[in-house]
């Protein structure tokens, strides 16, 4: 048997696998979020189809941070949670609007 000091951990246990998992769920719904970040922020992106999927994977995982750092909630509350995509969607504009600040200003 376990003691803990001070309060026992809330939720349940994260294993390894369980955070990969949640993990390769971000990059999965960071794929779709790009798109979709793609087609809500008008102007033209220098890059293609690959640039958008990496601004996506890490506008998807930018967004799961964030809500695990300011709203405290879990990595992933299910593929098909609204909350999920609202993050997704919300850290992939981020990126891809650093993306185009960084890229206007080299060109």
């Amino acid at each position: 048997m376990r003691k803990y000091v001070g309060a026992p951990p809330r939720g349940p246990q994260r294993n390894g696998r369980n955070i990969l998992v949640g993990i390769i769920a971000w990059i999965l719904i960071g794929l779709i979020a790009g798109a979709i970040a793609k087609a809500l922020t008008p102007g033209k992106d220098p890059g293609g189809c690959l640039v958008t999927m990496l601004i996506g994977i890490a506008g998807g995982l930018l967004g799961g941070w964030l809500g695990k750092v300011i709203l405290g909630v879990h990595s992933i509350n299910g593929f098909f949670s609204l909350s999920t995509w609202i993050a997704a969607i919300v850290g992939s504009v981020i990126v891809l609007l650093l993306y185009r600040v960084v890229t206007g200003r080299s060109r």
